[in-house]
């Protein structure tokens, strides 16, 4: 099977794409990969508009996005923009526009890029359903061609960039209904309007594809890039981003997911990370992303063609044989790493086991690790009854219960000693080393191993990759864990790291289960003086980690998802301190998705893929959700967390928070 969308699959080489001018900054062909942000204040605001760019800027942001809602605000970026130059700053500013075409014209003639949404910049999107005949669906985009081909000129003459802006959340209702909710739609949403523009002989683009779902999200980049080579013989730059990622851990784990995977493969040219928190604290959490990738003077070509024993562009989980509770039909597994100290009772908190005296029982987490290693220990309490621990093999030989503690061997060890006995047992096999015969022989006979895939460099993705895609073509189904350790020094770096390395092979349905290890140095994040994330315990926030990567990938759900958006000029409420309020009051039901969203213009969109949302409507007003169907509106928004915990009651989604 020969799969076109990046460069390399082996090594690391940057896609070839067009370059963009920007102002004086350029995108694509080999440049840096650029960071950008979004502000957050009401675009009439001027003063408060241009320092919180300041900030942004000064924390390092080479471009700066603002929203344009209607007219006013668009001739309003004038204003902005020249007080911005008479302070000093020449960042290139972008415009923000949805619905409305008419802001964009003005807005090109003054900024250096508009970025625009295909879903809403013309058409609808009301969740109607429309059965169009091939002359009438050519009608249709002719009709968009018409309405978006004076903004083209206007962007050619004034020498402005364009994003086209495709957003899961927002299809409209023309291209869910010939194409439905899928990342084939949202590649033909865009190249419509690049159409269009190549038309014009208008090169000045950049694409992206974004969703709250990194899945989602990062088929839909690689259909892309395959559709624009097939079509066009080459590519436009692309941004890439996880649109309403959250905030705090799992904002930067689904952000790390869906953007690092794609660097990995040589995709991407500019990235905007977008958590629910001030958009200056976005700006790190790109940078570390960013980091991890090296910078090229010259892009490096590839052949394009790979041959892959799986598709790159739709889920579909490797096969592989059912050991005890991992692999076949089972959830990926977490196995936590437990060998730098002693392991006592109190220190089982950290991996989700809590253990009460008084009624001599465990109570189990539903984030609790499903495996132990404690490497050449074995503990000297009554472990859980659901939880086994994994151990060397030379102390698993001295074990009194074989059957609680399994074995984890060398190569050499299972080769020499073990290859006849039929009790299930873990092989420890350095990722990206080339299979040797002897053990392709032993694993295709061997229905009770699992491998611990074991990498620690800077980037493991890959190497695991490389040897999880030879075993498919040796048709080896053992079951793999992912044994993922980060070298890097703090938190926000070792999230992003482990995110992207097991994440993004989960999204390609690889894998059986992850294990997260580190150097066990913590060390706490901050910015302009202000700690943003801390982690007190290692073993637990590698525990946590681990369930929240699976959590992202939707691989496993262990706890309540948020869909959040990242706050701009449109919100109308204070998205921060709300979000913190609903999490407050629903972190406890596991598995329900809940949508909070500042305005409009993603949040209908966004609720189909959420099983509840919080939306924006006006000063003051809410609007709640039940999936696609609006529930209650203009909810005042004092009351509005309380009446969407009798949303979730009434629709049985409720439980008690336990004491």
């Amino acid at each position: 099977m020969f799969q076109q969308y990046c460069p390399s699959l082996a090594g690391y080489s940057r896609l070839v794409t067009r370059e963009v001018k920007i102002g004086d900054l350029s995108i694509g062909n080999g440049n840096p990969i650029r960071i950008q942000t979004m502000t957050t204040t009401d675009t009439m605001d001027t003063i408060g508009t241009v320092e919180q760019t300041i900030r942004c800027i000064e924390a390092g942001a080479e471009l700066v996005r603002i929203t344009a809602p209607s007219k006013k605000e668009a001739e309003n970026l004038l204003v902005i923009k020249n007080e911005l130059r008479a302070r000093g700053y020449t960042t290139p500013l972008i415009a923000d526009i949805h619905f409305t075409p008419n802001a964009a014209e003005i807005a090109a003639r003054i900024v250096e890029k508009v970025r625009v949404n295909p879903g809403n910049y013309i058409d609808k999107k009301k969740f109607d359903f429309i059965e169009y005949t091939d002359n009438e669906y050519a009608a249709e985009v002719m009709r968009i061609r018409d309405r978006f081909t004076p903004l083209v000129r206007i962007c050619k003459e004034y020498g402005t960039a364009m994003r086209i802006g495709t957003n899961h959340g927002s299809l409209s209702d023309r291209i869910m209904s010939r194409y439905g909710d899928t990342p084939i739609g949202m590649v033909e949403s865009a190249m419509e309007f690049l159409r269009i523009a190549r038309d014009e002989h208008y090169h000045q683009i950049v694409l992206s594809m974004k969703s709250s779902n990194p899945q989602v999200m990062v088929q839909a980049y690689r259909m892309l890039v395959r559709q624009m080579m097939e079509e066009f013989g080459e590519c436009y730059p692309l941004h890439l981003g996880v649109t309403e990622a959250g905030d705090g851990e799992d904002g930067r784990i689904k952000s790390a997911i869906g953007i690092g995977t794609l660097l990995e493969d040589g995709i991407g040219d500019t990235i905007r990370v977008s958590l629910t928190e001030d958009p200056e604290f976005e700006i790190p959490v790109c940078k570390d992303i960013v980091s991890r990738y090296p910078p090229l003077d010259t892009p490096a070509i590839g052949s394009g063609d790979v041959s892959l024993p799986y598709s790159p562009f739709e889920y579909r989980r490797r096969h592989s044989l059912a050991v005890n509770n991992i692999g076949g039909g089972n959830v990926p597994v977490v196995v936590a790493a437990h060998t730098r100290s002693h392991l006592t009772v109190q220190n089982m908190q950290a991996i989700g086991y809590t253990y009460d005296a008084a009624s001599d029982k465990w109570n189990i987490s539903d984030g609790a690790a499903d495996y132990l290693y404690t490497g050449n220990h074995i503990p000297d309490f009554a472990l859980p009854g659901t939880l086994k621990i994994i151990v060397d093999y030379t102390t698993w030989q001295s074990a009194a219960d074989k059957e609680k503690c399994l074995p984890l061997l060398t190569v050499t060890e299972y080769l020499s000693s073990w290859q006849n006995n039929h009790s299930p047992h873990f092989i420890q096999y350095g990722a990206g080393e080339p299979l040797t015969d002897t053990l392709v022989a032993g694993l295709q006979s061997n229905a009770h191993a699992i491998l611990l895939l074991t990498a620690g460099s800077a980037n493991n993705l890959k190497p695991l990759r490389n040897t999880i895609t030879e075993l498919m073509r040796q048709g080896i189904h053992t079951p793999v864990i992912m044994g993922a350790t980060s070298i890097y020094d703090t938190i926000d770096k070792q999230l992003i790291s482990l995110a992207t390395d097991c994440g993004g092979l989960l999204l390609d349905g690889m894998g059986d289960g992850v294990m997260l290890q580190n150097d066990g140095q913590l060390h706490n994040v901050q910015v302009s003086g202000r700690t943003y994330m801390e982690v007190k315990n290692n073993e637990q926030f590698l525990n946590n980690t681990a369930f929240s990567i699976l959590q992202a990938t939707r691989t496993r759900i262990s706890k309540t998802e948020y869909i959040s958006c990242p706050s701009c000029g449109r919100t109308l409420f204070d998205l921060q301190e709300t979000t913190a309020k609903i999490r407050s009051a629903t972190h406890h039901l596991k598995g329900v998705k809940i949508a909070i969203m500042g305005c409009i213009v993603n949040g209908p969109g966004e609720m189909a893929d959420a099983d509840f949302g919080y939306v924006g409507s006006g000063p003051g007003k809410i609007t709640l959700y039940k999936g696609k169907e609006v529930v209650k509106r203009n909810v005042p928004s004092d009351v509005a967390v309380n009446e969407l915990i009798t949303l979730l009651k009434e629709n049985d989604a409720w439980v008690d928070m336990p004491v």
